[in-house]
């Protein structure tokens, strides 16, 4: 509005009380006088008023401000660039809405947003790889539309650290990837990735590993036999062969760990869950896995500290946690220098049941954590002939906790030592009894 419209409406004013002084002189009624004056100043106001607000109903067909005067005139000149001003705002908003959606529409992957769990919008991959009908579908449920129970409870524990991998909804042939990632208030977006080849890869991949491992058990049971008995007459063989056999039974004994993990690993990938189901006593258990692992450390006098809460159960299969939960302290013992402490820890909160393996060791570098848990990967290559690994304990302890649905936190400082947490869900624990203190031994 121009600055000068005070100085206009009091001239306005002004000629107003003027016309109603000389109506007033020449009638001899100055009230009435300016009664008159106010009343068609009024009606006139009024039906400025009334041409405005008749206008704001139909701006939306674009039309001209109605004519106005004085200050009125202003007034539906600045509404007017305003209006004219948020159109071009909201044209150029929804040029860029339909170019993000047509670039969505190209891609092959399918894009879904949600509110709250709600469907908001898809492109046409989702309506390929999902069946979703857009906009038939908009505002329903999610987990209502991709029926999968495994999906549902992978959208309502809230963990979207890992992707989720499901046969498609509409085609068990096809093999998808879920991405999920939260942002706003209660606004998802997810990601999903037809990975049907590398499904079938990874698939020929295991395969392949499990077929090797069990056709070289046989020959492997083979050469150690005979390495067993010609070591058990090691006074009747060659002095300067005796060295060479040992070397070749500790190298075999190796081999065959390897092959056990690679068949353990192979059976966690190929099933969904555990294949028992019952209450395991893990205080027990840890006290069992401690003992081990003291044989283990023999002269090397580590200090080992359980604290656990005995009442504390979790519902699963013993044989897969002792297989994990020793994986962790067994490596502790391995990377501990001499003298070391061996702290294991057992106990719950409202999150869920949490064992913690943590040592002073020699610790590992913050760039390898991520890939700790790929087989055979290893932070230093000169670590596996001292240690004797296989290089696939973290991954059997990472498949384990999948398969109990829970996952795996590792912590460690370069010389400082680690800590390995096993996280797993509040719902598979069971509190026996009240305790009134933790074992500690």
């Amino acid at each position: 509005m121009n600055q000068d419209w005070r100085l206009g409406l009091a001239r306005r004013l002004l000629i107003l009380t003027l016309c109603c002084l000389l109506l007033g002189l020449i009638s001899g009624h100055y009230g009435w006088s300016f009664t008159v004056g106010l009343a068609i100043y009024l009606v006139i106001t009024l039906s400025q008023l009334l041409h405005l607000n008749n206008w704001l109903k139909r701006t939306h067909t674009g039309e001209h401000p109605p004519e106005g005067f004085g200050l009125w005139a202003e007034v539906f000149d600045k509404l007017y660039q305003w209006q004219r001003h948020e159109q071009r705002v909201r044209a150029n908003l929804q040029a860029i809405i339909d170019r993000v959606q047509d670039s969505t529409a190209a891609l092959q992957d399918a894009v879904i947003v949600m509110h709250q769990g709600n469907l908001e919008w898809c492109n046409k991959a989702a309506e390929h790889l999902l069946g979703l009908r857009a906009p038939q579908d908009f505002g329903q449920t999610v987990t209502n539309l991709v029926r999968h129970p495994a999906y549902k409870e992978y959208f309502d524990r809230g963990q979207y650290q890992d992707p989720l991998e499901l046969p498609s909804p509409i085609n068990d042939r096809i093999y998808l990837q879920f991405t999920i990632t939260r942002y706003g208030d209660g606004e998802y977006l997810m990601l999903v990735r037809d990975i049907t080849r590398l499904h079938s890869l990874e698939q020929m991949r295991k395969d392949f590993v499990a077929n090797v491992s069990h056709e070289l058990r046989t020959p492997l049971t083979v050469i150690v036999g005979y390495l067993e008995t010609l070591l058990e007459h090691a006074d009747e063989v060659n002095p300067r062969w005796v060295k060479p056999l040992q070397r070749m039974e500790q190298q075999t004994e190796r081999m065959r760990h390897l092959l056990e993990d690679l068949l353990l690993l192979t059976k966690l990938e190929t099933t969904q869950y555990p294949a028992s189901n019952q209450p395991v006593v893990v205080t027990n258990l840890l006290q069992s896995i401690k003992t081990d692992a003291q044989s283990l450390s023999s002269d090397k006098g580590h200090e080992f500290i359980l604290e656990a809460e005995p009442d504390l159960l979790f519902k699963g299969s013993e044989s897969e946690l002792r297989s994990a939960f020793s994986n962790l302290v067994f490596n502790a013992v391995k990377y501990t220098p001499s003298e070391g402490k061996i702290y294991i820890r057992w106990w719950h909160d409202t999150q869920g049941a949490h064992l913690s393996v943590q040592d002073n060791g020699i610790g590992i570098d913050n760039k390898h954590l991520p890939r700790l848990t790929e087989r055979f990967y290893r932070v230093d290559s000169s670590r596996a002939s001292i240690t004797g690994g296989t290089g696939l304990g973290l991954a059997i302890v990472k498949h384990v906790l999948l398969r109990h649905k829970g996952w795996l936190e590792i912590q460690s400082i370069p010389g400082q030592g680690s800590t390995f947490i096993c996280h797993l869900p509040a719902e598979h624990m069971l509190i026996r009894t009240p305790s009134p203190t933790p074992i500690r031994a």
